[in-house]
This record gives C-alpha cells, sequence and structure tokens, in this order.
C-alpha cells in the first residue's frame, strides 16, 4: 500500500484515527473502525529497517537542534512547537506522552546548543567564570530532564501474580523488624500486624531485631511468641543489625519492615507470587506509605490535598525503573530472596543507604528486581522539617557515596538501562549547588551588572521559554498525578544548602559521615519557626528582596538603556522570591500534639451501651488512641462511660473497650481504654492490618495544572510569610533574634 493512498485512509477516518493513535492499544499500527490493521508494521519492523529509520531521525533531529536561526525565525520555530504540544497534550496514550517528551528534548537541547556556541562570547573574567557557573548547573538540569524522560516515560505498572492453590508450594518466610532507639508503641502495631499476615503458620516467623538490647522489647516479643533477636554491637547500623540476623534465620525468603511500618495482612500474598513466577527474581518492593503528613503537609496545611514529596518516587519513578529491570531496594516494604541476598554478602554496609547499594550489587550479578505499585503496607513520617533535612542529607550521602565507590557507569553487569536509571538515582542528589546557583545568578546582573548571558534579552525569551515550557508541559504529563508543577523547587531548595557539602565531601571521602536513625513518633508541643534550619534560606531570600530594589532602580534610572535585560533578572528574582518564601513557610512548624494519627475510613461498627443496646453504625475515622463514629440517631450517652465497639472484618467480629469522650448530634468520639494484648491485636487486625486500609486513601485531587501551580506555590508563600510576620510581632522575637530551637 503506498504512503499516499495510506494518508487518504487516514483522513477519511480522522476522528478515529486520531482517538485510535492516541490510545497504547494502537501503539504500533494505524487501524480502522473496525481494528484491522492499514499498515502490517511486522514487513517494516527488521533490524535493518528499524535502524535506518533510527538513523533519519537522529540526522532529522541533530539539524533542528544545530540549525541556526534568526530571533524572529527562532520564535517561529518556537510558537510552531509549543502549539503542538498544547494541542497534543488534550489527548490520552503513551505515544502523545513520547511525542511532548521528543519536543522538549528537542527545545531543551537546542537551548543548550545556543547557551554553548553563542553566549558565551564574555570578555569580562569574573563575568566568564560567572556565566560557565551558570551554564554548568543548566547542563546539569538538562542532564537530570533527559534522563529522567528516558527512565519515567513508560511505566510498567505491574500486577500482583496469585499464588497457586496448593499451599506446600508456598515457601518460608522470615519477617525482619529492625529497631534501634524508637519507642515501644511504635514498634507494636508493627509486629502484631506482622503476625496477622494471611499465611500458613509453619510457613513464617517473624524476627524483632533489637539494636537497642531492651528488656521491655524482649518481654513484649515473648508475649507475642515472637522471636526476639540482638548483638553486643550496633556496626553498621540498620544493614548491620539484619546482617547479623541472617545466619540465625533460614527462611527462603525475607521480608522487611521499618518498625513504624505496618504491613496489611494480604502483603506477602500480594508480592510472594513474582518469586513463584520468576526464578531470577531477587527483590519486590512495594511503596512507602504515610498515614501521617511530612513537614510540607503538615506546615503548609496541604495533607492529602496534594500529592507529597515521595510520592512522585514510589507512583512513577519506581514503575518506570520496573521497565528496564532497574527497581531500587528502598528498605522496607519489601521481601528478598536469601539465596540471592546472601550471595552479595548479605545488606551492604560500604555507604549509609546500604538499601539501593543493595539492589545494585543484586543487579550486577545478573538478577532481576520488581516493584508492585500496590500500597500494602503504612508508616510514620518524620515530624519536623529539621528531622526531614537530616535524613535527607543521609540519603543524599550515602548516593553520592555508591557513586564514588560503585560508580553504575562502570563495572560489569549492568545493561545500559539500568545504569541511566541508577545514575539519575544518583546525580539528582547533587541539586544542591545547582539549585543554589539558580536562586542568586540573577543578582550578579542586579548588584554588579555583570552580564553571564551574552545575549540580549528577547533573544534569551526566545530560546529560554519554549525550553522551561516544553519541560513543565511534558512534565506535568508524566508526573500530573504525583507531584505538582514547580512543587519540585520548592523541596529542592528546603534541603539544597544541606545536602550540598555531605554530597561534596563524599565524592572526596566516601567514608565521611555516619548512619543516623530517622526519629518517629514525636510530637511538636507548640508552634514555632525553625530559625536554625530556615537561616539559608532567609539570607537569600533577603539578598533576592535587595536585588529586586536594586533592579527596580536599574530599570527606570540607572540602567534604563538596558530595559529589557533588567526586566529578564527582575523577573527571574521575582520567581526565586515565590519559591524562597513557599520554601520559608515550611519551617513555620505546626502544633502536632496527637500521640496518633486519625486515618479516615469507612467501616462498619457496632456500639454495645452499659445496658447491653447495640447500635449499629460507620467509622469515620480511627487511630491506635481511639475513634470517631457517625450515629443513626443519637444516643443518649455521658461523657466517660464505658461500651465495648465492635469492629468488623468480613464476617470476623472484634469487640474493644472504650470511653465515650464526646457525644453530639449524630457525631461520637470514643478513647480505648483498658486494653489488654488481646484487645490491641484485634484493634490492629480490624484496622491498620486490613486488605482494604489504603485502597481509597486519596481523595479525589485537582489534576496538575502547570499555571495552577505556580498560584498555588504563591498563595503559600503569601500565607506563610504573613503568618511569620503576625507571629514576629506578636511576640516581640525581632528584639533577640536568633532564637534557635534545638
Amino acid at each position: 500500500m503506498s504512503a499516499r493512498s495510506i494518508l487518504m485512509r487516514w483522513r477519511k477516518h480522522w476522528s478515529f484515527g486520531a482517538r485510535s493513535l492516541l490510545n497504547p492499544r494502537y501503539l504500533y499500527g494505524l487501524v480502522n473502525e473496525s481494528g484491522n490493521r492499514l499498515v502490517n508494521w511486522s514487513a517494516w519492523s527488521t533490524p535493518g529497517v528499524l535502524g535506518a529509520f533510527a538513523v533519519v531521525c537522529l540526522i532529522l533531529f541533530g539539524v533542528l537542534i544545530t540549525i541556526p536561526f534568526s530571533r524572529d525565525e527562532q520564535l517561529v520555530f518556537s510558537l510552531v512547537i509549543v502549539s503542538v504540544a498544547l494541542y497534543m497534550r488534550r489527548y490520552v496514550g503513551t505515544l502523545v506522552t513520547l511525542v511532548l517528551v521528543s519536543l522538549s528534548v528537542l527545545a531543551s537541547t537546542r537551548y543548550l546548543y545556543w547557551r554553548c556556541i553563542t553566549s558565551l562570547q564574555i570578555e569580562q573574567s569574573v563575568d566568564l567564570l560567572l556565566g560557565l557557573a551558570l551554564l554548568a548547573a543548566e547542563l546539569y538540569a538538562w542532564i537530570i530532564l533527559i534522563v529522567g524522560y528516558f527512565q519515567t516515560a513508560w511505566p510498567l505498572k505491574r500486577k500482583p501474580v496469585p499464588m497457586p492453590q496448593d499451599l506446600s508450594m508456598w515457601p518460608t518466610v522470615d519477617v525482619f523488624i529492625p529497631t534501634y532507639n524508637e519507642p515501644l508503641s511504635v514498634v507494636m502495631p508493627t509486629v502484631i500486624a506482622a503476625l496477622a499476615m494471611d499465611w500458613p503458620r509453619d510457613k513464617i516467623k517473624v524476627y524483632l531485631l533489637d539494636d537497642g538490647r531492651r528488656n521491655e522489647f524482649r518481654d513484649f516479643a515473648a508475649s507475642l511468641e515472637v522471636n526476639y533477636l540482638t548483638r553486643s554491637n550496633n556496626l553498621h547500623a540498620k544493614a548491620g543489625n539484619i546482617n547479623s540476623a541472617l545466619p540465625e534465620t533460614d527462611g527462603e525468603l525475607i521480608a522487611i519492615f521499618d518498625c513504624d511500618h505496618i504491613p496489611t495482612r494480604t502483603f506477602l500474598q500480594a508480592t510472594v507470587g513474582l518469586f513463584l513466577q520468576d526464578s531470577a527474581l531477587a527483590m519486590v518492593q512495594t511503596p512507602h506509605h504515610f498515614l501521617s503528613p511530612d513537614p510540607f503537609e503538615r506546615n503548609l496545611q496541604l495533607f492529602r490535598l496534594m500529592p507529597n514529596e515521595g510520592e512522585l518516587f514510589y507512583g512513577l519513578v519506581q514503575d518506570g525503573n520496573d521497565l528496564w529491570n532497574a527497581t531500587f531496594f528502598c528498605g522496607s516494604c519489601a521481601v528478598l530472596r536469601r539465596t540471592m541476598l546472601m550471595e552479595v554478602g548479605g545488606v551492604a554496609t560500604e555507604t549509609v543507604t546500604e538499601d539501593a547499594h543493595t539492589a545494585l550489587k543484586l543487579h550486577r550479578l545478573g538478577y532481576s528486581t520488581a516493584y508492585l505499585g500496590v500500597t500494602q503496607a503504612a508508616g510514620l513520617a518524620t515530624e519536623s522539617l529539621s528531622a526531614h533535612v537530616r535524613q535527607r542529607i543521609r540519603w543524599a550521602r550515602g548516593m553520592a557515596q555508591i557513586f564514588r565507590i560503585d560508580n553504575p557507569l562502570l563495572g560489569k553487569g549492568l545493561r545500559w538501562p539500568q545504569r541511566l536509571c541508577y545514575l539519575n538515582a544518583m546525580l539528582h542528589f547533587f541539586y544542591g549547588l545547582p539549585r543554589i546557583i539558580f536562586l542568586t545568578a540573577p543578582l550578579s546582573y542586579l548588584f554588579f551588572e555583570a552580564h553571564i548571558i551574552q545575549a540580549s534579552a528577547d533573544l534569551i525569551a526566545v530560546y529560554a521559554i519554549p525550553h522551561l515550557t516544553h519541560a513543565n508541559i511534558a512534565n506535568s504529563r508524566m508526573q500530573g498525578k504525583h507531584r505538582h508543577t514547580f512543587w519540585a523547587e520548592v523541596y529542592e531548595t528546603a534541603l539544597a544548602w544541606y545536602i550540598m557539602v555531605p554530597t561534596t565531601l563524599a565524592m572526596i571521602n566516601p567514608k565521611f559521615g555516619q548512619f543516623n536513625v530517622t526519629g518517629k513518633g514525636g510530637r511538636v508541643e507548640q508552634e514555632y519557626f525553625d530559625w536554625k534550619t530556615s537561616m539559608p534560606y532567609i539570607v537569600i531570600l533577603v539578598l533576592n528582596i535587595a536585588g529586586l530594589v536594586v533592579g527596580i532602580g536599574r530599570l527606570f534610572w540607572w540602567n534604563s538603556h538596558e530595559f529589557g535585560t533588567v526586566l529578564f533578572n527582575l523577573m527571574w528574582t521575582a520567581y526565586n522570591l515565590t519559591i524562597l518564601a513557599a520554601t520559608l513557610s515550611v519551617a513555620l512548624e505546626a502544633r502536632q500534639i496527637r500521640r496518633h494519627w486519625r486515618v479516615q475510613i469507612d467501616l462498619p461498627a457496632m456500639i454495645r451501651l452499659p445496658n447491653g443496646r447495640t447500635v449499629a453504625c460507620e467509622v469515620d475515622d480511627f487511630s491506635e488512641g481511639g475513634l470517631a463514629v457517625k450515629l443513626p440517631t443519637e444516643v443518649a450517652l455521658e461523657q466517660g462511660s464505658m461500651v465495648r465497639i465492635s469492629l468488623f472484618r468480613g464476617e470476623r467480629e472484634f469487640a474493644i473497650p472504650a470511653a465515650i469522650v464526646f457525644n453530639q448530634g449524630l457525631v461520637m468520639r470514643a478513647r480505648f481504654e483498658n486494653m489488654n494484648l488481646d484487645d490491641y491485636r484485634s484493634l490492629v487486625a480490624a484496622t491498620f492490618s486490613r486488605a482494604d486500609a489504603w485502597q481509597d486513601w486519596l481523595p479525589e485531587r485537582d489534576i496538575d495544572r502547570p499555571l495552577q501551580g505556580i498560584r498555588e506555590v504563591l498563595g503559600v508563600g503569601i500565607e506563610g510569610l504573613t503568618r511569620l510576620v503576625k507571629r514576629i510581632a506578636l511576640s516581640r522575637q525581632w528584639r533577640r533574634l536568633p532564637v534557635w530551637k534545638k
């Protein structure tokens, strides 16, 4: 069939053809209304034809990147490709995503090519040095952008593999729960939920690995008949704790949970089937889901309203890694095959990110890993910004250590897609210095009149705006469910100053630094502003405000002859101020006195009143400490009255003693009281370890729109700064700054 006839038939059936092209089902060929292919692509899919097609595409791509355009020609070119992207983003399908990614790569690479070839003709040495620093930051961002597209453009979205009916085929499993200094109240529900997992009792053993060597933990384990293991030292922290338990256990598979990650009863049945399907599978990772807000969500009052910082990784990046057999081990909520783990010497101890390094070692031996993006456990997020920063510092230092001593680009055993996925994960944590450069670059002109980009403002705009626009369109397309536009800048700005030095030192000396445990289960007794953590942001914020003031003077008086250049730098500074204001808002720690976070859920329940009468109701939310129920009618019951509340899981009933703390209208709240160990086990079985506990966790959220994203960041920044100024004014803290919060 000729190309002309194909085109005519496709145009004839345009309405259907558009839909089919934009549907992944039809990704590999044009089809008509009956679903018959208009082109037999198999005849064209020989290696020679595909190779020739790839070469032609690369040549065309290279021409479009390097061909010189005048300002007006570049403007027309930019308008065309931006218009195409804006039109195509309305449609669904993987093909459309790949087209948007290709346009973004084209626009960004053309911008970087122009920057390298044309915009560095700078005579002043200081200007040249600053210009090279900015270009280096832009090149870093370009690499992260391109490799990130490769990593996430086509997520695998793996499904669970059902377990066989024959229980004799089910492998034995050891469940490891390592702990060091966490309180027993945090560890208890995890251990109890591990015992409640649906698995043959003779094929599962739960081990509490206590590096704190505490008698209360030993007694608790004995009361549940859980295996308790400890050691005489804390060498290699969590990795050493797990490795010391390996010779003491013998299960075919090892499930690992951080001590605050409570598994659902279906965790093993959802994950282990993959091991029976693939004999080369070494590890299955599931998401890290948090039932409590992280500092960004709590302090900005965005909990469950917007994707959190980690949702992008567990919602998209790991699924993208899975396509390339590059799923990372994340230290918890995972299952590993013992023989393969022992073959690499146990959990890696050379770096402080022992989990990712262990996965890298497994991949080097040719073993496969898998990611199952189904939430099967829930834990606690970091309680404060300072704790969050400390945790991320450890991650950044560990990734830099791996990059230094076991670089994925070097050595044997990895395929190139795996190398690129690991490379992106490690390079990501080097964003500290580039982010600081982006936040301060316009100040070089506003303060010192340094021209670090040797080009007019309008020429910069016709190259840079398409680059930024396409990057936002493509990333919004791929990441919209898991991260809203411009929030990545807020997250990175909050950490940039603190990860810059550790990553640099780790590259110089990989042995620098030590493993630090992230505290969980704490409370924030009163609202305060974390001056110590936020001081770098405050300094950069003040510098940008000063730059804005100076820039206004340059715009109207001192540099009016460079109106476009001044305006460009003022707009850049205004954007930086927006990001910095939102970042600073996170440092205003909100009061959090709840010991247990409430989880919203709809469950059938029944209240047995003191007089023996029962009332059917529905649970509105629950926690380890109590619950709230919605009543069908008002019930006359005084505060403090003791009742028994029955929760149901299928046909099973779990009755738990409680005291009424609030009863008004159709809402009743109760606090669990006088619970023995059996009651507590019933509570965990009926709530946290339910198979559907986190199924409907997220409410309906607005899809990401880039313009809406900048409005969100701006609104958060203004509100946060307003609250901060009011707090300082009311408390007169300005008279005794700095006030350090330990």
